[in-house]
């Protein structure tokens, strides 16, 4: 028996689909008689009939729909094949590597990235959570395309597409402190601090946002840090869009005052400009830019 090919069975699979020889013709652009030779032909090489021919309608014998369901897996993946190399011809990437800060509100970021994937299946989204100092190295490193997050202002290295500012407010649970007067860096020093863990290897220590002395305790996401923070266990910074229902509802209070004023940061969408880009990262560049306004104004919205 000599090998089989994927034409072959591709005509077989659409003459078992259609019914019959003419509408598979027609299905796949090809003539009748094409298709029926080459299902005649793989009925001889496999030595088995795989079409009941007796009928109105073509049908596939027992051997018939057996071969056919396992040739789908095949099928399907040639096709796929087939795309990714017509996606390459074009010159477009076959994936694309980005890397979301902690600071990204995830439901508006994760849309406004699953809007524009959707519309390239034949490019590979490698999604990749950092923190602090984390998606930055990932860039420098060549380990990300591009992130969202923030980095340093004016830096000449980097385009950059503002998305909105990020407030961070410094809360507890109500009663983790004995009052309600507004809190100093003495009186916190004998309390636990939760801080988020920098994904960064090899960037030099850097503290955020840290009263010097305090216990610590170290987490690895916003979300883990509000959990703790709402145990009372420890206070923190969190993001405000992570926390307005927790704030409105008094499950969390807010400490900020003259010696712990809060933070705003510049969230961006940042890319390379040493390196080339290829046309679904483009694209990807002005479906931000389009989109950064909405974001923006939501961000934006949540402060006021």
């Amino acid at each position: 028996m000599t090998g089989f090919t994927l034409h072959e069975l591709q005509c077989f699979d659409a003459v078992v689909r259609a019914g019959g020889f003419q509408a598979a013709a027609s299905a796949l652009h090809r003539s009748h008689p094409a298709v029926f030779a080459a299902v005649a032909k793989l009925e001889r090489q496999l030595g088995v009939a795989l079409l009941d021919r007796s009928g109105y309608r073509v049908r596939p014998t027992a051997a018939g729909a057996s071969l056919q369901q396992r040739a789908q897996a095949l099928l399907q993946e040639a096709e796929a094949l087939q795309r990714h190399a017509r996606h390459l011809a074009d010159g477009e990437e076959p994936q694309l590597r980005i890397v979301i800060g902690d600071l990204c509100p995830r439901p508006q970021v994760l849309a406004l990235l699953g809007g524009f994937f959707a519309q390239c299946p034949g490019t590979r989204l490698h999604l990749h959570d950092e923190a602090i100092g984390g998606p930055a190295e990932r860039l420098f490193d060549d380990e990300a395309d591009l992130i969202l997050h923030r980095v340093d202002a004016g830096d000449a290295r980097l385009d950059t597409v503002a998305l909105g500012r990020v407030a961070l407010l410094p809360v507890a649970a109500p009663g983790f402190l004995p009052d309600a007067r507004a809190p100093t860096p003495a009186r916190l020093r004998d309390r636990m601090q939760c801080i988020l863990r920098d994904t960064a290897r090899h960037a030099a220590d850097r503290s955020w946002y840290v009263v010097e002395g305090a216990p610590q305790c170290t987490v690895a996401d916003q979300r883990t840090k509000k959990d703790v923070i709402l145990q009372g266990l420890a206070w923190g910074h969190l993001p405000r869009f992570l926390i307005e229902d927790e704030l409105r509802d008094g499950r969390l209070r807010s400490l900020a005052g003259r010696h712990f004023p809060g933070i705003v940061e510049d969230l961006v969408a940042a890319r390379r400009r040493d390196r080339p880009h290829g046309p679904v990262a483009e694209r990807l560049w002005r479906h931000i830019e389009a989109q950064a306004p909405a974001l923006r104004a939501a961000l934006g919205a949540r402060r006021s």
